[in-house]
């Protein structure tokens, strides 16, 4: 199976892998899709080391992109969230990350653009919040697929 589906989060500080991996199995069982079909997960540059992200990646064997508040507030999301800006410096991490990281662009410059369609991407899932009693944290999730020269009926 093609690996061709990003994973944008956005978390909490202290957020357990298991929250994390958990949401992430809600949303791929809720949404019919496979995590086998993951190419990786991307977040803000400042989770880079967050413990709970970190651990994720590493037990799923994942790549971590990771995207500057500067670069993420440039993408143009269906959910913008003004807390998300007041906290962090950008309306978006989830689906920001998601969308930079399917597009596979090489550039850190900035940029603007109209539509994700201009990125050979394809939104999956808008971002969904999570949080589980008894775990510490939270965990926002958004999913985007890569459109490379494959087309979609060819990847089922």
């Amino acid at each position: 199976m093609q690996q061709v589906l990003w994973v944008g989060i956005g978390c909490k500080r202290g957020t357990s892998w298991q929250l994390i991996d958990w949401a992430l199995e809600q949303v791929f069982r809720e949404n019919q899709l496979f995590t086998s079909a993951i190419a990786g997960i991307a977040t803000i540059d400042t989770k880079a080391s967050e413990v709970g992200l970190v651990e994720l990646c590493h037990l799923r064997n994942l790549p971590l992109k990771t995207f500057s508040a500067e670069i993420l507030r440039c993408v143009c999301v269906p959910n913008p969230a003004t807390i998300t800006d007041y906290k962090v410096g950008t309306p978006s991490v989830a689906e920001a990350a998601a969308i930079l990281a399917a597009s596979q662009l090489t550039s850190l410059t900035i940029f603007t653009f109209t539509s994700i369609e201009e990125l050979r991407v394809r939104f999956l899932v808008s971002k969904q919040i999570f949080q589980r009693e008894g775990q510490p944290g939270a965990v926002t999730l958004a999913v985007v697929q890569a459109l490379n020269t494959t087309s979609i009926t060819e990847i089922h």
